[in-house]
């Protein structure tokens, strides 16, 4: 596979290589190219595939990894014999998930080493939230001997209630938060959708499988119920685990004043959607919308939604847009009450880069918002980047990706439930047996 990968990026032919000077000047030409790939893909498969055992810092390099359970990554396909047609994408020494390839089959998450340290986010004032987060606290720590993080208020709430949570460990600062995904390989939530899209949010890069458990009043990424936590978490730890790869939209604000796209400010990351409207104005929003620098139309209306497709069972398809699989890769650009009766919702693929940019003749300006925070204003000539980002939220299955999603739109949606019709027989029939 290292040659393959050498093959494609620089052309290098391994066969040719018949002496020691040879083979070092290859493989310097390899370390070029793999920082030059994972510079520019953010896929450090090389750490896995490299020996490290001829590198002189092997020790330091292991002794970090080691904080982090390590895990390989499978799809399967249900074909003549079942589940038994695997193949391995790539194994993550780091425990880091980026995308390697696309693929609409089913991924699994298969330890390689146990998981020693998970984080526990819970959604605020809850009574029963908090009952729940304490037992599976002390469940965790004396039955699966697990380090535990937990967000400094839910710490203090813990500490309140006993001092033998003194074991619980929290941050202090934001820049500890950036540093969670070397520390933790599972995060658990407890609350609803909008508890997920939190932990989505703590994580700029790399983002650790997230167990959902559902104490919200709705949702379609949260499968696992709390009365089975102990099942559930037990089966999760032990693995192997069917997740969904959650894409995540990158997005970047460039003002008129800048000088090229280069200058933005900072990128914001987001699970469900990016809203442009009109806020306080009366006015009509007047967007003009670019995909890969090709003009895709003008928005005159409410606004504009820009979702994943994760996001589509929220704001997207309250505003008439389609219902998607979560793993099926794309962005969907979704009118918000245009005024216009031939303006309908599209899917995009995932590697288009959306620009979204408020003209010098708008008659007000367009305001942004990014997962319902973080609300930005848009004035005439600034530009909104959309693309893929390269780092997805991997959530962890009850059943499989495709069952848990037909199971939340059914369940929290009652999609498609009416009365069955009778059955008084066609009039054929019905003369048939007359005679």
């Amino acid at each position: 596979m290292v040659a393959q990968i050498a093959e494609q990026n620089g052309n290098i032919d391994c066969g040719r290589v018949k002496n020691s000077d040879k083979q070092l000047m290859q493989q310097n030409e390899l370390d070029k190219i793999f920082d030059e790939c994972c510079m520019k893909h953010g896929i450090c498969s090389h750490e896995v595939l490299r020996d490290r055992g001829s590198d002189s810092s092997s020790n330091v390099d292991r002794s970090k990894m080691m904080r982090k359970a390590s895990f390989k990554l499978s799809w399967w396909c249900k074909g003549e014999n079942g589940d038994q047609h695997k193949h391995d994408i790539v194994s993550f020494e780091k425990g880091n998930i980026t995308t390697a390839e696309r693929s609409s089959k089913q991924i699994s998450l298969k330890w390689e080493s146990d998981p020693q340290t998970v984080l526990i986010l819970t959604k605020p004032n809850s009574v029963s939230v908090r009952i729940l987060c304490a037992q599976m606290v002390r469940w965790l720590k004396e039955k699966k001997k697990l380090n535990i993080y937990v967000e400094p208020r839910v710490r203090a709430e813990l500490l309140t209630e006993s001092s033998d949570f003194n074991y619980v460990q929290t941050w202090k600062d934001d820049q500890e938060i950036l540093l969670l995904h070397t520390k933790v390989d599972l995060v658990i939530t407890l609350g609803g959708d909008g508890t997920v899209l939190w932990a989505a949010s703590m994580f700029k890069g790399p983002v650790p499988p997230i167990v959902p458990f559902s104490l919200g009043s709705l949702g379609f990424m949260t499968p696992f119920h709390s009365e089975h936590f102990k099942e559930c978490l037990d089966s999760v730890l032990r693995g192997p685990v069917s997740i969904t790869l959650r894409h995540r939209l990158l997005c970047r604000v460039i003002r008129d004043a800048a000088k090229n796209e280069y200058e933005t400010e900072e990128p914001l990351l987001v699970l469900n959607e990016v809203t442009i409207d009109r806020g306080i104005s009366s006015y009509l929003t007047n967007l003009e919308c670019y995909c890969d620098n090709s003009f895709v139309t003008c928005v005159q209306g409410d606004g504009l939604i820009l979702s994943t497709t994760s996001g589509s069972t929220a704001y997207s398809l309250a505003a008439g847009g389609s219902m998607v699989h979560p793993q099926v890769p794309g962005i969907l650009f979704t009118p918000i009450c245009p005024h216009s009766l031939s303006f309908r919702p599209l899917i995009l693929p995932e590697h288009v880069t959306l620009r979204i940019v408020v003209p010098f003749n708008s008659r007000s300006p367009a305001w942004a918002s990014f997962d319902g925070k973080d609300r930005k204003q848009l004035a005439a000539g600034d530009a909104l980047l959309c693309s893929m980002a390269p780092c997805p939220v991997p959530t962890a299955c009850q059943v499989d990706s495709t069952s848990d999603f037909l199971s939340s739109i059914q369940d929290g949606l009652h999609w498609n439930l009416r009365k069955t019709q009778s059955f008084d027989g066609p009039r054929e029939l019905q003369d048939i047996i007359q005679i």
